[in-house]
């Protein structure tokens, strides 16, 4: 096993070599220990004592969050419950929820991982940290937090909401570090402006660690110029472990896959198939040395493509791109499939409109009716009838072109769409 200081250098061949040997280890523990996986690997006629290549893995069955609901709550797990120290949750609002178990070595490789984010930006020892995503069940607070201390950064876990709050601790503690959603990130900015305040010159930020949600290059930008920090993306869900299974470096060129935990594949969503380097469909993960909760090949629903090349920093492990959606997020209007993330490109390539805005189904005469609802930039005249109704034609004709659906455009009056501590909720659907 490398020193985790040569990890992120290793050669293909090594990390290659790794991974197999954590595929060997993991379908075997599963098969051993988790009556599901004996049942479905049984069932798919596939050998967990045969695997040989990393090839292999593909004949093993695909794990779905349904077949972990199914088994709530601790039907998965791989070890005794006396090994268990922690016990996190996905939200179950769409459903019952999933659990995701750690023992000790899963909480310090977990941190461990969303440690090399915080290493990525060029900070550790001697920053601040300011921990907005939410404590408790939900995995991003305390996955956050692990990583900041492992990093040796000072921790604030003040966790999610109280902005005004907030805005006094970034400015009295001198945070580098901002670890929240990006829509989290946005509402502090905005509202700190709307105080009378620069965020660029009355805060410190280095950077900020945002995820849990999708965002565009044009958010991205938004929030770099309102704090002047850099925003890394960081990826990771409940059901592998937690934020950290990828994150940005400083390059933003692609998120950097902990390739000594975790072997992601990317798949056609529709048939399952592999699909090579470059080319976009559904992320599926295997988790290598995870003890409590181990899942191999998870269907993530998470639509992205593994980066072509080798990232400008010098580390090695791939990278995912930045997420263009999901494939339960996905919008099928009148037979032509929209990600909210395409709307939201085209929002961006008009500078008065602001960054807030959701998407309302609705249905007429029988037929799907999609309306973006989008704030006016507060320095864009909103009282000007023609200049709105021009600016909302504008909008809908640059969407019709790149989407070939059409959609209604309704602009709104600055801070009218309700703000959210943790996720943004972007789409609304009204259809009976």
């Amino acid at each position: 096993m490398a020193r985790k200081d040569d990890v992120l250098t290793m050669g293909r061949d090594q990390i290659a070599a790794l991974q197999l040997e954590g595929i060997k280890k993991t379908v075997i523990c599963c098969y051993e220990n988790v009556p599901f996986y004996k049942r479905s690997f049984d069932e798919a006629g596939f050998d967990p004592y045969g695997v040989k290549s990393l090839d292999d893995l593909r004949k093993a069955p695909f794990v779905t969050k349904q077949d972990l609901r199914d088994n709530y709550p601790y039907g998965m797990l791989a070890v005794p419950m006396e090994d268990v120290r922690e016990i996190h949750m996905s939200s179950g609002t769409t459903g019952v929820a999933t659990v995701g178990a750690y023992t000790d070595h899963d909480l310090d490789f977990w941190g461990d991982c969303f440690a090399r984010g915080i290493s990525y930006a060029g900070c550790g020892r001697g920053d601040v940290c300011q921990i907005c995503y939410g404590y408790g069940l939900f995995t991003g607070g305390l996955g956050a937090h692990y990583g900041s201390l492992a990093s040796g950064a000072t921790t604030i876990p003040i966790s999610a909401g109280n902005t005004e709050r907030q805005i006094r601790v970034l400015r009295e503690m001198g945070s580098t570090i901002l670890c929240c959603t990006p829509s989290y990130a946005m509402h502090i900015a905005d509202t700190a402006i709307a105080m009378g305040l620069d965020p660029v010159r009355d805060f410190n930020l280095k950077v900020g660690i945002h995820g849990a949600e999708a965002f565009s290059d044009g958010f991205r930008a938004q929030l770099e110029q309102k704090f002047g920090y850099k925003v890394l993306d960081v990826y990771g869900l409940t059901e592998t472990m937690g934020p950290g299974v990828a994150v940005e470096c400083l390059e933003q060129d692609g998120l950097h896959i902990a390739e000594d935990h975790f072997y992601c594949e990317i798949v056609d969503p529709e048939t399952g198939e592999p699909l090579p380097d470059g080319e976009w469909g559904e992320l599926v993960v295997t988790t290598l040395d995870r003890e409590a909760s181990p899942v191999v090949r998870y269907r993530t629903r998470d639509i992205t493509r593994i980066v072509p090349g080798t990232c400008a920093c010098g580390r090695t492990h791939r990278r995912i791109d930045r997420l263009h959606g999901r494939t339960d997020d996905m919008l099928i209007i009148r037979g032509v499939n929209v990600f909210p993330s395409q709307i939201e490109n085209v929002m961006r390539e008009f500078d008065q409109v602001s960054s807030w805005y959701q998407i309302e189904l609705t249905t007429s005469n029988s037929l799907d009716v999609v309306t973006l609802k989008a704030e006016v930039d507060p320095r864009f005249d909103f009282d000007s009838t023609g200049a709105i109704d021009q600016l909302q034609k504008s909008i809908q004709a640059r969407l019709k072109t790149a989407l070939s659906v059409g959609v209604r455009v309704r602009l709104v009056e600055p801070m009218s769409i309700s703000r959210s501590e943790g996720k943004a909720k972007r789409v609304i659907d009204l259809r009976g």
